[in-house]
């Protein structure tokens, strides 16, 4: 598992192919917080999170997960835990 202290706020998150997926918000518990920008549309103005287990690597200001773009938004949650899609 990745040391949860290297991520940064605003750190980009991008899929394993290379994808923007998000930039960080904050760590909350065992997820990583989105900033609002990155929700996408039909889901504007609130956060969207993304488990710390799909993350792969953290590299200074990028956060990298293990799952390519078209599947690294299918994981992605609602504050409550519920899938988006």
């Amino acid at each position: 598992m990745v040391d949860v202290a290297q991520i940064r706020e605003h750190a980009e998150v991008i899929s394993a192919d290379g994808l923007h997926v998000g930039t960080v918000d904050r760590v909350e518990g065992d997820r990583i917080k989105l900033t609002r920008k990155d929700s996408g549309s039909g889901h504007e103005g609130h956060h969207h999170f993304i488990a710390l287990e799909l993350v792969a690597s953290v590299d200074e200001n990028r956060i990298r997960l293990s799952a390519n773009g078209d599947v690294a938004v299918m994981f992605e949650e609602e504050e409550d835990n519920s899938p988006i899609h």
